[in-house]
């Protein structure tokens, strides 16, 4: 079952917007990430992220996230990528994983 309820939430000064399918709430993964990096460019970030998390640790992104209708900065009802709580999660300790990946070669190069 499908609810159209959709709210922004605040995180670290940043809008995080959300809204409830199947009567759970998903989450931006745009907004999330824009909330935790200091990337100028929240969008072309998550598209980067996402080819690495499908190409490098082989994750199934449509299990992950779904494309839900959320405002835009326009007022329109745009598709964007959200995910549930756990989702977020996930997305966030796949990050945290390559970054450490990233510097421990970086180590072994030094």
């Amino acid at each position: 079952m499908y609810m159209e309820i959709t709210k922004i939430s605040q995180f670290e000064g940043k809008k995080i917007r959300k809204t409830i399918y199947n009567g759970e709430w998903w989450l931006s993964v745009v907004d999330i990430i824009e909330a935790l990096t200091d990337t100028p460019n929240a969008r072309i970030y998550w598209g980067v992220m996402k080819n690495r998390l499908e190409k490098d640790e082989k994750v199934e992104l449509y299990t992950i996230c779904k494309q839900l209708k959320l405002e835009a900065q326009d007022g329109k009802m745009r598709e964007t990528d959200c995910a549930n709580p756990e989702g977020i999660l996930r997305v966030i300790q796949s990050k945290k994983n390559y970054l450490k990946r990233v510097e421990y070669k970086k180590l072994l190069a030094d």
